[in-house]
C-alpha cells in the first residue's frame, strides 16, 4: 500500500469576507488553520501544516483521511430533495426554457464561483 503523502491533499486558500483575510485549509485532513494577507504567504503556511498532520498521523500509527487530489469525477451525482424543492426548481427551469438537469446545474455553479 502507497504510503499517504502531504502532496496527496488539496490545498485551499480562500478568500474571508468575515476575516478580512485569506484563508487555508486541507479537506478532509485538517479545516480551517491558517490565514494572512496574501493568497502566496497562506498556501506557504498550509503547507506546512499539512505536512506536520501527515507526519503527526504516520507516527502515531492512525489511518489518515481519503486524499483528495488524483480523483476522477464523473459530473454525476444524485441530490435528494422535499418534494416542493422538486416542483419549484422545475418549475423554475421551465420558465428558463431549460431541462431541470441544466437549470440546476448552472445554479450550483454560480453559487460554487461566488464563494470563491
Amino acid at each position: 500500500m502507497k504510503k499517504i503523502k502531504a502532496s496527496d491533499y488539496i490545498k485551499v486558500v480562500e478568500w474571508s469576507e468575515k476575516d478580512g483575510r485569506f484563508i487555508g485549509s486541507a479537506p478532509p485532513l485538517i479545516g480551517p488553520c491558517c490565514h494572512g494577507k496574501t493568497e502566496e504567504v497562506v498556501y506557504r503556511q498550509l503547507k506546512e501544516i499539512v505536512a506536520e498532520w501527515v507526519d503527526l498521523y504516520h507516527r502515531e500509527g492512525q489511518a489518515l483521511p481519503k486524499t483528495s487530489t488524483g480523483k476522477d469525477y464523473s459530473g454525476r451525482f444524485v441530490l435528494r430533495v422535499g418534494s416542493e424543492l422538486h416542483r419549484l426548481l422545475t418549475v423554475r427551469a421551465l420558465q428558463e426554457g431549460d431541462s431541470l438537469n441544466n437549470y440546476c446545474a448552472q445554479l450550483l455553479k454560480r453559487v460554487s464561483m461566488s464563494s470563491l
